[in-house]
C-alpha cells in the first residue's frame, strides 16, 4: 500500500490504478468492468434448489470489480506469500487443526494463488472449494493442476455471494484482514460463506480478531515530512508548512513503527468472534478511550494494529469493565475496550500479530497523524472517541472520525482509509 519503503499517504484517482506497495497490499482505484458470476456444481452431487428465504446477495458494484481486478496482479500475491509471519502462521494453524480438516470439506474464501487451499489438501482435506472473484483464480487453477491436486481442489471463479456449492462444509479458511483490520471489508464475505455453507460446529480459521489503538510519538517521521521545509538549502520555505502537513497527514499512513513509539498500553477498539459476528456490526464501529502517557514526549497521533487467533469456537467474555494492558502476542483479547488477559498456557492458540513489538508483516501498522503534535508529560490523560464507518460510496473504504483531548485542548480528525 506504500509507494516508498518508509510510509504511505492518501491516494485519489477516479481511474483504475495499481500501485505496488513497499510493505502492504495494492491500492485500488476504479474502472468499470462486468463479469457474469461463475456457477459450479460438483460432479456427482445433486443440485440443491435455492431456498426462497435466502437473503439476496449484495450487488457487485464497479468499486467491487476494481477491487477484484487489483488482486489479479501477481505482485500483491508475491508480497503476501513472502510475508513469512503471515504464511507460516496460516500453515501452522492448518496443521495444528489437521484432525478437524482431514477427510473434511473446506472452503477457502478469497483463495488468491491457492496456497492456503493447497495447505489444506496437504493436511488431508477431502475436498477444497477455492473461491476468488479475481482473475487470479485462472492462475490458481493452473497451480492446483501443476501440483496434481485437481481431484481435491475445485477453483471457483466468482464472488462468494454468487458461486454455488451444493454441500455443507466443515471448515472455512480465509486471509481476509486488511489494513486496520477492517479495510477492504472482506470479512463480510467470510460471514456470507459461514451463513451459506458452514455445518453446525464447523471450524473457522482464523476464529477471532482484535483491533487495537494506542497513542504514538514519532519525531523522526514528523521532522522528515514537516521540519524539512523550515530550511531548504538555506532558504526559508516555511510557507510550505501548512500544505506539507495536509499532504503528509490528511489520510491514514501505513508504515512500520516499533514499541518505542508507543506512549501507553493499547486499547481494544473491536473484538470479533468469526463464529457469531454479523454483517451489520461491521458497518459502524465506535469506542471511547482513555489513556495515561507513560512518559513525557510529543504526541503525534495514534497507531492501530490487530491480532488474529486460530482456535476453536470459544465463547466471548461479557465483562466490559476492563483496563488497557501491555502489548504482546502472549496476551489474548477479551471484549471491545477491554484488556488482553495473560494465557495460562502459551500454546492455547496460534496468534498472528501485527503489533509494533512483534516481527513485521506486510500489514505493518496504520497511523493517524495530527497536523500538529501535542506535548504531553508523564501520566497526562489522553482521551476521546473513535468511529469507523464503511464508506457509503465504496464499502471497501473506511471513514474515520477521531476525537481526542489532552491538556485542556480538544480536537477532531476525520480521514478516509482508501
Amino acid at each position: 500500500m506504500s509507494s516508498d519503503p518508509g510510509h504511505t499517504n492518501g491516494y485519489h484517482n477516479d481511474d483504475y490504478q495499481l500501485q505496488q506497495s513497499g510493505g502492504g497490499r495494492l491500492r485500488r482505484g476504479v474502472r468499470r468492468r462486468s463479469r457474469e458470476p461463475h456457477r459450479y456444481v460438483p460432479h456427482g452431487l445433486p443440485r440443491v434448489p435455492q431456498k426462497p428465504e435466502e437473503t439476496k446477495p449484495a450487488p457487485c458494484t464497479d468499486f467491487d470489480m476494481a477491487y477484484f481486478q487489483s488482486y489479479a496482479h501477481v505482485g500483491i500475491h508475491e508480497e503476501m506469500i513472502k510475508d513469512r509471519v503471515r504464511t507460516e502462521t496460516y500453515k501452522a494453524a492448518i496443521m495444528h487443526h489437521r484432525s478437524a480438516i482431514e477427510d473434511k470439506v473446506v472452503v477457502d474464501v478469497g483463495c488468491g494463488s491457492g496456497i492456503l487451499s493447497i495447505f489444506c489438501a496437504q493436511a488431508g482435506a477431502k475436498r477444497v472449494y477455492a473461491v476468488d472473484a479475481s482473475d487470479i483464480a485462472v492462475q490458481a487453477k493452473e497451480v492446483v493442476k501443476a501440483n496434481n491436486l485437481s481431484d481435491k481442489i475445485i477453483v471457483l471463479h466468482g464472488r462468494v455471494e454468487d458461486v454455488q456449492i451444493d454441500e455443507k462444509v466443515d471448515v472455512i479458511i480465509s486471509e481476509w484482514m486488511g489494513y486496520m483490520l477492517f479495510y477492504e471489508s472482506m470479512l463480510g464475505s467470510v460471514i456470507t460463506a459461514r451463513d451459506r455453507w458452514l455445518k453446525r460446529g464447523g471450524l473457522i480459521l482464523p476464529s477471532n480478531a482484535t483491533l487495537y489503538m494506542a497513542p504514538v510519538t514519532h519525531p523522526d517521521r514528523y521532522s522528515e515530512s514537516i521540519d524539512f521545509w523550515r530550511d531548504v538549502y538555506g532558504i526559508d520555505m516555511s510557507a510550505m508548512l501548512q500544505l506539507a502537513k495536509q499532504c503528509a497527514f490528511e489520510e491514514p499512513s501505513v508504515e512500520t513503527i516499533t514499541g518505542e513509539n508507543i506512549l501507553t498500553w493499547p486499547h481494544v477498539v473491536k473484538h470479533v468472534d468469526c463464529y457469531t459476528v454479523q454483517l451489520h456490526e461491521l458497518e459502524s464501529i465506535t469506542t471511547t478511550y482513555k489513556f495515561k502517557s507513560m512518559t513525557a514526549a510529543p504526541l503525534h497521533g495514534f497507531a492501530f494494529w490487530f491480532d488474529v487467533e486460530f482456535n476453536g469456537h470459544v465463547l466471548s467474555s461479557t465483562n466490559s469493565d476492563l483496563p488497557t494492558v501491555p502489548l504482546g502476542s502472549s496476551n489474548i483479547p477479551s471484549v471491545d475496550g477491554g484488556q488482553r488477559k495473560k494465557r495460562t498456557n502459551p500454546n492455547e492458540a496460534l496468534v498472528l500479530s501485527t503489533a509494533p513489538e512483534d516481527p513485521p508483516t506486510h500489514w505493518q501498522q496504520t497511523l493517524i497523524y495530527f497536523y500538529d503534535p501535542i506535548e504531553v508529560v508523564q501520566d497526562q490523560v489522553i482521551e476521546g472517541s473513535l468511529k469507523l464507518d464503511q464508506s457509503k460510496e465504496n464499502r471497501r473504504f473506511m471513514n474515520i472520525r477521531l476525537e481526542y483531548a489532552s491538556g485542556g485542548r480538544s480536537f477532531v480528525k476525520e480521514s478516509v482509509l482508501r
